[in-house]
């Protein structure tokens, strides 16, 4: 019994030794040292030159250790700074060694410190001369070594970054460069860097922005130079207004540039306003365009800027979703978009990141439609402008009806009012593209007797959708094309847009040459000509070229279409 209390008072003695041990370890921070690490190679004044063709050559850093008085574990970094610095506060570059930071060395590559030298704004062929130091960390203390120089020669040439990003007041993302948003870089034919960037964004007025090569404060930093152009570390580029916008840089040029993106459109067999229309999508933010549109046919399509054909972009061959710049595409990598399903779809384009894409979706928010009669009257006061043709679930004018902005409209189940009334509280012509070849428009419709207002006077076809809810109107703009193929040639033509008078009429004044070819046209869907060469007569869609005007001059051009746009007399008349 004796040896068993014995042994109990040893186990407790051994306790409260153990814990007044445990406690006398834990010093305050001010009752230890710790030492700074003592630098090694490269020596005092060493000469590095890094050479470009060995990108991934590696410069070793050493130092011994520093210790700490109580034998705590040591931490370590390599901090790079310009000579003429007085501490380390702000370096040039600032690496972790491995280990976890335990390593007593640390071997960047050539491209590594090339870069950091670059961002710090040094030129390229270049020899800069730098102070290195080890800043040793032990819990939370640290203490940085007496610094070395050394003299580094850049690369040759200047390296291109792989990414940029912009970042600053004038952007959707504000001034938080971890937010920057990415531009995405061109590819060659073969899949090559270019260094030419791009990124479709919205600025605000006013603001300003720079370019950087990551999402990070250690990022190269690229601003607008003296006299124009892009320089490193230069200053804040000024937004060129407020819209939406493509930005291009071209670190090749050193430049960059705006494109104003007045809209996205769709265009194409897959929607009511086909080749010759113009399907507007909205700006969501962040490079994102989105619409909801009917689509009626399983045919293709494609996303058209500001109304240019110069401007595209089309599906890349042997993918689902990724969409190309027809433009900047080889020849055979791309084509139309296909619709696959038809009715009411939500169509995005995401023109964000590294990969253009695209997405189809079905719009499950469609609103049912009114009840269906039998017959369907556009009618002006208590006058019936036009009886719509049923076919299925959908009415539509018989042509083109002349309708003037002076003057508001009905639609009413009875041709002299009594039945049912549908109404929209959008407004037939009004459009953000009034000069488009072909303006059509789809807008919710349903019951109700308010009247139906008109923006402009034109040549209007309205279909209404009972199925979709939809009443889609549309127009022609007609153009005197005018041009010669040994002049130039068709790429060469002059594109006169017309000026609509009610009713059915178009006119315009233009200097027109001898002997070329014209024609009025609303591409492609109308194109009148004749083989006559009077200077008055009919033309009929799809007629060849006229070759009338033999002397050149200021002509008085008219044309008036009759309301299914097969037909039209024209004249030219010498000013």
């Amino acid at each position: 019994m004796k040896k068993i209390n014995a042994f109990f008072h040893l186990v407790a003695l051994l306790f409260v030794m153990s814990a007044c041990e445990e406690k006398d370890n834990i010093e305050p921070v001010g009752n230890w040292e710790l030492s700074s690490a003592v630098l090694g190679n490269p020596a005092e004044n060493a000469t590095i030159t890094l050479d470009e063709t060995k990108p991934d050559a590696t410069v070793r850093f050493e130092w011994g250790a520093a210790m700490s008085s109580k034998n705590y574990g040591v931490t370590y970094k390599l901090v790079l700074d310009s000579a003429e610095n007085a501490d380390f506060k702000t370096p040039i570059l600032t690496m972790a060694t491995g280990d976890a930071g335990k390593n007593q060395f640390l071997t960047p590559t050539a491209t590594q410190l090339d870069q950091a030298l670059s961002a710090a704004g040094y030129d390229a062929n270049t020899t800069v001369k730098l102070k290195w130091a080890v800043i040793a960390q032990s819990l939370s203390k640290e203490s940085v070594s007496p610094s070395k120089t050394v003299s580094i020669t850049r690369f040759a040439h200047e390296t291109h970054p792989t990414t940029l990003y912009i970042s600053g007041s004038a952007t959707e993302k504000g001034t938080d460069v971890t937010q920057a948003i990415q531009l995405r870089p061109l590819k060659d034919a073969n899949g090559n860097q270019t260094h030419v960037f791009e990124g479709y964004t919205s600025f605000t007025s006013g603001g300003t922005f720079k370019i950087y090569s990551q999402q990070n404060a250690q990022s190269l930093v690229y601003g607008a130079a003296n006299g124009g152009g892009l320089r490193k570390n230069g200053t804040a580029i000024a937004a060129p207004g407020a819209g939406t916008y493509r930005v291009t840089v071209n670190l090749n040029t050193n430049t960059y540039s705006f494109l104003k993106i007045d809209r996205w459109s769709m265009v194409g067999s897959a929607i009511a306003a086909g080749w010759g229309g113009d399907e507007p999508l909205q700006y969501k933010g962040n490079g994102v365009w989105q619409t909801s549109v009917d689509i009626e046919k399983t045919e293709g399509f494609i996303f058209r800027a500001n109304g240019d054909w110069g401007y595209l972009m089309k599906r890349v061959k042997g993918t689902t979703n990724q969409l190309v710049m027809e433009s900047q595409a080889a020849a055979g990598t791309f084509e139309d978009i296909p619709a696959t399903a038809v009715g009411k779809h939500i169509v995005t384009m995401n023109l964000n990141g590294e990969q253009y894409t695209y997405s189809i979706v079905k719009d499950e928010t469609v609103t049912p439609p009114a009840a269906m009669p039998d017959k369907l009257y556009l009618l002006q006061g208590g006058t019936v402008v036009a009886e719509l043709v049923k076919d299925g679930t959908t009415f539509k004018t018989n042509g083109f009806i002349a309708l003037e902005k002076s003057k508001t409209y009905t639609l009413n189940a009875a041709n002299d009012g009594s039945g049912t009334a549908f109404t929209t509280t959008a407004k037939v012509g009004e459009t953000t593209t009034p000069d488009a070849d072909a303006v059509t428009v789809p807008v919710d419709f349903g019951t109700g007797s308010a009247p139906i207002a008109v923006t402009r006077d034109q040549a209007y076809q309205i279909t209404i959708n009972f199925a979709t809810g939809k009443l889609t109107w549309k127009y022609y703009n007609i153009k005197l094309f005018h041009w010669d193929d040994a002049g130039g040639g068709w790429d060469a033509r002059n594109e006169y847009l017309m000026t609509y008078k009610h009713p059915y009429t178009f006119e315009g004044t233009f200097a027109l040459k001898a002997n070329y070819d014209l024609k009025f046209n609303s591409p492609w869907d109308v194109q009148f000509g004749s083989n006559g060469t009077a200077l008055s007569g009919t033309m009929t869609n799809g007629g060849p070229n006229f070759k009338g005007v033999t002397q050149a001059g200021t002509y008085k051009a008219t044309i008036t279409v009759t309301p299914d746009y097969k037909t039209a007399e024209y004249s030219f008349v010498k000013q």
